[in-house]
């Protein structure tokens, strides 16, 4: 037939460029998902290294002797106290740089695992005891990759003499 009464079926050109963006709009949203997830695992990954990392150097120092009783009072490897620790608020004992432990392609990752000691004062109802204790605290510094930010795994203890 022919006229005016003859109709196609098909699609506008408006119909396809809508569905065209809904389609990109679509997988846009699956490609930015996908990498984030992505980049989180990564990120998850690597702090758990750090961490494990942080907390190895607090064992070893947690490990090292601190007979409160010996005299004469030493300090340093082979001694009573091979602790030892800073009076100084802040400074660190122990430093220690190495690579991170987990399966990676390209360079590197470097991480910093500062060993810190202090004596903890004990006060209770405003009396302070003669008690030996000191905080052993561990503190992994590292860089994420993907965007060069700085992070940081801390781990903390308290430790009395021979334990």
């Amino acid at each position: 037939q022919t006229g005016d009464n003859q109709r196609s079926s098909g699609l506008t050109l408006i119909e396809v460029m809508v569905a065209m963006v809904a389609f990109g709009l679509t997988v846009g949203g699956l490609l930015y998902g996908y990498t984030q997830v992505n980049r989180m695992a990564e990120w998850s990954s690597m702090s758990l290294a750090a961490q494990s990392y942080a907390s190895q150097g607090l064992e070893q120092a947690k490990s090292a002797q601190w007979n409160y009783s010996m005299w004469p009072i030493t300090n340093g490897p082979g001694t009573g106290d091979e602790l030892g620790y800073s009076s100084s608020v802040g400074q660190t004992n122990y430093e220690r740089t190495t690579t991170m432990d987990i399966p990676t392609t390209g360079t590197q990752i470097f991480i910093t695992n500062y060993i810190t000691i202090s004596t903890v004062t004990n006060i209770v109802s405003g009396v302070t005891l003669n008690v030996p204790l000191r905080q052993i605290r561990a503190d992994c510094i590292w860089v994420f990759p993907m965007d060069g930010r700085l992070c940081t795994n801390t781990a903390i203890t308290l430790r009395a003499p021979d334990q």
